[in-house]
């Protein structure tokens, strides 16, 4: 007998009218917000049982409607994990004495810190054993780890949870001895003194933001408040210069940043701020052994300039061009050595790498290749002639160089191995610009195998993001593998939003001109379609988090050209979330998305995009929604509302999934093989929405 269709749980209606600046919407899913959300973060049990039953009938139904595709995950998950070379470590960096690295063994999902003698063969130190702290953990990540410029101490931010709640570690490494009383409550960042007596962190406040500096002796000891932000809506953190002449705290958003200082020789001063803050103006500073050296779009820079200052007067008014702003050339990123400065430069999508001496001579390190990858790592010591970077490109494994900055000479340390093989030459990789509504050319890059047709017949995974000014690189991953080598085409639209082609590129897609991202999204399939690379409603769309809301998005305005959408921890209840000021997230991101508590025009703008708000009864295509019931970033209960939303108002029949993982946050599973697994259920669903058609509907 045919197995009966799974039913799908229906989501309870209760509604709330929820009146804002004289207008009035209603939610009939707010009750999945557990207003106790904090705790939650921190101990998942304590969920509300009405929701946590409702998120476990979803899993059960999907896992139910997707069980025909298990073969399917377990063999993409075989081949991923194939692909990856699993006793592994990184080129070593050198430090002083030693050189520092991380290495993964056989079966093991966390890595191991090591250090050895530099340039000797004097036997590696283990510093952590990241397996060992996860021992017994559903989950666990070590999202920040550093040695003291002394070489005495190492110290790791461990999140248990998921919910980026981190304890911060101290090891004595001369004893081995994890020293007591952890640091809690913190975001995770952290550092040393230049003299490698105190150590200085970011604390998280009850409603997950960051607020305050701390500093306590680097062994333990008494907590000191180096600096409070009065500003909600400003993200903190804390680190050094590259000379250690300087520790810096960096207070910022989206478009306003401030720096104040501390001079290694006085590591307990007061901090000064070395330029006030100024609502529209960005700038990071480090220090180049006798002067500041800023990146900021300072006098309408908007794609970023480069000035110095001398040390002892570091404001505005004593700025000097160093690198002029040239339009359409951003400037991403600088990394500095006693000598030289490296900056990393992007336009059109591709990056590029440019070396300056005292002497102000410049060289470029670039690739002429369509669509690529630079990215440059600087150096872990500052007086060197040496900086580390990377390449690779969508079908070209990552290579890492060792530059010789005086030489011009390139050191090849390793090729990233891809053990069940791997031949480039296989496929083709091509940039194509697809014409967005009012003219601009969007950066659309292809992955295919030279032997996948260009005539529609070809199944198009389309990635996007298209926020906070973060491009997506053209870079390689062999997870995609999974699907190109299945005859698939794996595309990238570089939207406005990113920074793709400059800091331009996401300043007119936000607030008030969000919609470009999306009508550049569309644009991009519509562009694959018209050059025979796609047809309509054979394309698989997929975005994560702000990228999950452009999935949301274009879902609502063209879903007919989606045969699925997977929106992986996708920001899709823009209005509700934008209007609460308990979630972390919301006073810091008002300057890229609006104000709707206080702005009538932002929230009118945002509701007629907001992808849970704009749900109506449609043919929508069969969406996969992805969450993590510990995410701070994401709540899971966006994923949860818009599915309950989605599943009555769709009118073709195709199935609208869910999948929330109990015991883990934003990034998905912590173990890297775990991780894999999550992506090869999504490919599968991509796999599963193309084939079923929905049963050539």
């Amino acid at each position: 007998m045919p197995q009966a269709t799974p039913v799908p749980p229906v989501a309870k209606k209760i509604p709330v009218t929820i009146e804002q600046l004289g207008r009035t919407r209603t939610d009939d899913y707010q009750w999945m917000k557990d207003d106790n959300w904090q705790a939650v973060l921190r101990d998942p049990t304590l969920i509300k049982a009405d929701v946590k039953e409702h998120l476990e009938a979803e899993n059960a139904y999907r896992e139910a409607m997707m069980a025909s595709t298990l073969p399917l995950q377990t063999a993409m998950f075989g081949e991923m994990k194939g692909r990856i070379k699993e006793a592994d470590s990184s080129v070593p960096s050198p430090d002083g004495a030693w050189e520092y690295f991380v290495e993964y063994r056989t079966g093991e999902q966390h890595p191991r810190y090591m250090r050895k003698p530099r340039g000797a063969a004097g036997e590696a130190q283990l510093l952590l054993d990241a397996n060992a702290l996860a021992e017994g953990k559903a989950y666990s990540e070590v999202s920040n780890a550093d040695h003291s410029p002394d070489h005495g101490l190492f110290a790791y931010a461990e999140d248990a949870q998921g919910s980026e709640v981190h304890q911060i570690f101290v090891k004595d490494l001369t004893t081995g001895e994890v020293l007591p009383d952890p640091i809690g409550s913190a975001i995770g960042d952290f550092t040393f003194s230049p003299d490698s007596q105190w150590i200085f962190w970011t604390n998280r406040d009850d409603n997950g933001r960051p607020d305050k500096i701390f500093r306590r002796p680097a062994r333990g000891g008494e907590t000191t408040l180096v600096y409070e932000e009065a500003d909600d809506g400003m993200f903190l953190s804390v680190g050094r210069t590259a000379d250690d002449a300087f520790v810096v705290i960096s207070i910022a958003n989206q478009e306003t940043s401030e720096a104040r200082i501390i001079p290694a020789a006085a590591p307990t001063a007061t901090p000064v701020v070395l330029e006030p803050r100024h609502v529209g103006r960005l700038y990071e500073a480090d220090h180049w052994g006798d002067r500041w050296v800023i990146r900021t779009n300072a006098d309408d820079s908007i794609d970023f300039k480069i000035v110095e200052a001398a040390t002892e007067t570091p404001g505005k008014d004593k700025w000097r061009d160093l690198v002029p702003h040239t339009p359409g050339r951003y400037i991403e990123g600088m990394a500095l050595v006693k000598d030289y400065i490296g900056r990393q430069e992007r336009a059109d999508a591709n990056t590029k790498i440019v070396i300056r001496d005292r002497s102000g001579a410049e060289h470029e390190i670039a690739v002429d290749e369509p669509a690529y990858s630079l990215s440059l790592g600087g150096a872990s010591e500052f007086d060197t002639t040496v900086m580390r970077y990377g390449y690779n490109s969508p079908s070209t494994p990552t290579s890492t160089y060792d530059y010789d900055l005086a030489t011009r000479e390139r050191t090849l340390r390793k090729v990233q191995e891809v053990p069940s093989g791997h031949d480039p030459a296989d496929y083709v990789v091509e940039r194509l610009n697809a014409p967005a509504a009012d003219g601009e050319l969007v950066p659309v890059t292809v992955l295919r195998r030279k032997s996948t047709p260009v005539d529609g017949s070809a199944p198009v995974l389309l990635y996007g993001y298209g926020s906070y000014g973060s491009p997506i690189p053209a870079s390689f991953s062999t997870n995609r593998l999974s699907l190109v080598d299945r005859g698939w085409i794996y595309a990238i639209a570089h939207v406005r939003g990113g920074s793709d082609k400059g800091w331009n590129w996401f300043l007119t897609a936000r607030r008030m001109t969000k919609k470009n991202t999306f009508t550049d999204f569309i644009a991009a399939a519509e562009h694959l379609i018209s050059r025979d690379y796609a047809r309509a409603g054979h394309i698989v769309a997929e975005g994560r988090s702000a990228g999950g809301m452009l999935m949301g998005a274009i879902n609502n305005m063209r879903p007919d050209l989606w045969a699925g959408v997977i929106g992986g921890v996708p920001f899709v209840d823009v209005i509700n979330t934008m209007s609460d000021t308990s979630l972390p997230l919301t006073p810091p991101e008002w300057p890229e998305w609006g104000n709707p508590i206080e702005d009538p025009e932002a929230y009118d703008y945002m509701m007629s995009y907001s992808p849970y708000d704009q749900v109506r009864p449609m043919a929508y295509p069969a969406v996969l929604a992805t969450g993590g019931l510990s995410d701070p970033r994401v709540t899971y209960w966006e994923p949860e509302k818009w599915v309950a939303k989605l599943r009555p108002a769709t009118t073709s029949g195709r199935p609208i999934l869910l999948k929330i993982n109990m015991e883990a946050g934003h990034a998905g599973s912590s173990g890297r093989f775990d991780y894999l697994k999550e992506v090869a259920h999504d490919y599968a669903f991509a796999v599963w929405a193309i084939e079923k058609g929905w049963e050539r509907a």
